[in-house]
């Protein structure tokens, strides 16, 4: 690493001390390297927040049409009622009918109808309010409809987003502003709307950095959540809600997916004669020797005890077996008796053994590692052939 972004590095962790790993800090940049589980996680949480946002505009926006009706002439309250209460009617359906799906394209669809719905509205009222001269009381309360950009960018504060998708969504909203000062050109007040907008373009920066500081924790949770604390690979939990996932996706597209299933031969015999100890170290060991020599988009769950799951996405039943080799050369560490460790190995894979579900699927290959283990030990069952030593 270069000094400077040592530097940039040291100070980052200075303001959010023990939140982040180094790795994970262009993940507050942009989405686009965000783990699956963390965007599942992320996407349920920005919807449910969508909802909440959108229950209080649909119960807040009608209510100020009395205030409306005591101050304004009668033709343009009619007016102003009918656009609350058709945004009113958008918000509740929001709400409603808008359910967490886990998917981050969903999420992004919510909040874009969330901040939609009172862009237009603002423009169309500040259209309106600029067609009628105004005085008094009629006056501050018309130039308080100014403010409703300023509600939308400090409402972003609630959103665990990434800079880039903080810019996204507050460029309309910047835009709606311009646009309405556009509308209103001939009557414009240019120092206070430039005084104005840079308050605007303030707040949003003030609510970027509130939601990528949301981010960081929730990527701290999420992965404190998702691992193991001895071996650093998936937890059983997590990998099953990953396995369903990439079952699902396998299924939909008609592509190949494989599950290795490894059992670490003989590690009970580990545990007593060198104490568990040992054995938590030797499990650690393993999970770095074949971290090592992983495939860019391959993952590692500890099931359970010494068993794991190796996931291997668009993976058929030979490349499986070719990776799941390639594991074996390289070894996975030794014993505290410096003998090489083994493993018994089963593989299944989703399109050529017919699985129904991923269930299915890891009962295949658990039944193919303890046919392995059966067979001698140190071996590969990938169907129903004889095992492989």
């Amino acid at each position: 690493m270069n000094p400077l972004a040592d530097q940039l590095w040291h100070r980052l962790t200075g303001i959010m001390p023990g939140e982040l790993k180094q790795a994970e800090l262009g993940w507050l940049a942009t989405p686009l390297r965000h783990q699956m589980l963390l965007a599942r996680r992320r996407a349920t949480l920005i919807v449910n927040r969508v909802r909440l946002f959108a229950f209080l505009f649909a119960l807040l926006t009608p209510m100020w049409s009395i205030v409306d009706f005591v101050v304004f002439p009668f033709p343009l309250w009619i007016n102003l009622a009918l656009m609350r209460f058709a945004a009113c009617a958008a918000f509740a359906s929001l709400l409603v009918y808008y359910r967490p799906s886990g998917n981050l394209f969903d999420a992004y669809r919510a909040m874009a109808i969330l901040f939609a719905i009172p862009s237009v509205f603002y423009v169309a009222s500040r259209s309106l309010l600029g067609s009628y001269h105004l005085t008094g009381l009629s006056a501050a309360i018309g130039a308080g409809y100014a403010f409703l950009p300023f509600v939308l960018l400090a409402g972003l504060s609630i959103f665990p987003l990434t800079l880039l998708e903080s810019a996204v969504v507050a460029s309309p909203i910047l835009l709606a502003q311009l646009l309405a000062g556009y509308i209103n050109w001939a009557a414009l007040d240019w120092p206070s709307f430039a005084g104005a907008f840079w308050l605007l373009m303030l707040i949003t920066a003030v609510s970027a950095l509130a939601g990528m500081s949301q981010l960081a924790f929730m990527i701290a949770l999420v992965r404190q959540a998702i691992r193991d604390p001895l071996t650093g690979t998936f937890s059983r939990r997590s990998g099953e809600e990953l396995i369903d996932l990439q079952f699902t996706i396998a299924k939909r597209n008609n592509l190949p997916l494989a599950i290795a299933f490894l059992d670490i031969d003989h590690f009970k015999d580990i545990n007593d004669s060198f104490g568990h100890e040992a054995g938590d170290k030797v499990l650690a060991d393993v999970t770095a020797f074949v971290g090592k020599n992983l495939r860019r988009g391959d993952t590692l769950v500890r099931w359970g005890g010494e068993e794991f799951l190796l996931v291997m996405t668009n993976t058929d039943r030979s490349q499986a077996e070719a990776a799941v080799a390639r594991l074996r050369a390289a070894g996975f560490g030794t014993r505290p008796d410096k003998m090489p460790l083994t493993a018994s190995i089963g593989i299944a894979e989703r399109s050529v053994d017919q699985a129904a579900d991923w269930k299915s699927l890891v009962d295949l290959a658990d039944q193919r590692m303890y046919r392995a283990k059966q067979g001698g030990r140190d071996r590969v069952v990938s169907c129903d052939a004889p095992a492989v030593p």
